[in-house]
């Protein structure tokens, strides 16, 4: 009975898909037609859906499968229903090394823990404001994920839970097996995703490029830039000198959505009126360029004291303003 309402509501959504419903680029264009979209939101989109649309459904003993557009095999997004495995699982058109459960050092009510302080290469990511001029050296590792799950259309993303109550639920729809390290990651997004607030952060975990692009303009109204980190090419941690031309954007108002582990595009987004954001240009020691957006927080004093920034800046909450540069795969949104 489960499936049959499941094959009856994705055929209902290939029936939208093929008439009056953008696409996710077209709704970004619509909502947003004058801010370029980053590189990394068109890393992420189906591929399909940046070509000719189209929308086909097959029903037959192989259950339902519904294909939202256009593209090269393997590639975009595929929604398949019943067949041998049972269930739904979707399958992004990327495959990579598994990832590694761990916890966010951009969730600011979290301790750091103990491999983190030691092995996790977002550390060297934490600076003071106060270090942020030309001439400013760091030893920087910007990392790039090598799994990239795309974005879900929004109808389909919206079908799927996506809470800690149904997890043996969403498990089973991906053909997951619990207790394997990608259930103890998706189990982990979602708890961080539920987690409450810090005072003063309004957040919000978007499943959709439509959702995050809802999210932010809600908060922020018309949005001027939506940028991320950009490096030539990747490699070893190394130093970084900052060069002339770091660029305060916006006010103290921004939106940033961090990428998380999950089976299908998802992002953390919080909104903050505390945070300055800059585009830093820097220049690596093998010549590699690289702009890279840094989030400085002015107010830190509801953080988890033993947050990662404290513990590797020796500073303590509400001090002083605590800077972090952003992962390629990350997001900042500044308003006009």
């Amino acid at each position: 009975m489960k499936i049959l309402s499941l094959v009856l509501a994705l055929l209902a959504l290939a029936v939208v898909a093929s008439h009056d419903v953008p696409s996710p680029e077209q709704y970004w264009n619509n909502k947003l037609p004058n801010t370029p979209m980053p590189k990394v939101v068109q890393e992420i989109l189906p591929s399909e859906l940046l070509e000719e649309k189209s929308t086909s459904v097959n029903v037959g003993k192989g259950g339902v499968h519904v294909n939202t557009g256009k593209g090269k095999a393997g590639g975009g997004t595929h929604v398949n229903v019943g067949g041998k495995g049972g269930g739904v699982s979707v399958n992004t058109g990327h495959k990579g090394k598994p990832v590694h459960v761990n916890v966010s050092p951009f969730r600011y009510n979290y301790a750091a823990t103990e491999n983190q302080i030691h092995d996790d290469p977002n550390v060297a990511l934490f600076f003071l404001e106060k270090d942020m001029h030309p001439g400013a050296t760091m030893t920087l590792h910007f990392t790039e994920t090598t799994e990239k799950p795309t974005f879900l259309p929004y109808q389909i993303s919206q079908s799927i839970p996506f809470s800690s109550n149904k997890l043996p639920e969403i498990l089973n729809k991906f053909s997951v097996k619990p207790g394997t390290e990608k259930a103890e990651t998706m189990k982990n997004t979602i708890k961080e995703c539920e987690a409450p607030s810090i005072l003063g952060e309004e957040k919000y975990c978007a499943t959709s490029l439509e959702s995050m692009i809802d999210f932010t303009t809600s908060k922020l109204g018309k949005i001027d830039k939506a940028v991320s980190t950009e490096v030539e090419k990747q490699t070893p941690k190394q130093k970084y000198t900052v060069t002339a031309g770091v660029e305060r954007m916006g006010g103290e108002k921004t939106v940033v959505c961090h990428k998380q582990n999950y089976a299908y595009a998802v992002f953390y987004c919080h909104k903050s009126e505390t945070t300055r954001a800059y585009m830093v240009p820097l220049k690596g020691a093998d010549g590699t360029k690289a702009k890279a957006v840094a989030v400085c927080h002015t107010d830190t004093s509801a953080w988890n004291p033993k947050h990662l920034a404290f513990q590797v800046l020796k500073v303590k909450p509400g001090t002083v303003p605590i800077c972090h540069f952003l992962p390629q795969d990350h997001i900042v949104w500044v308003p006009k």
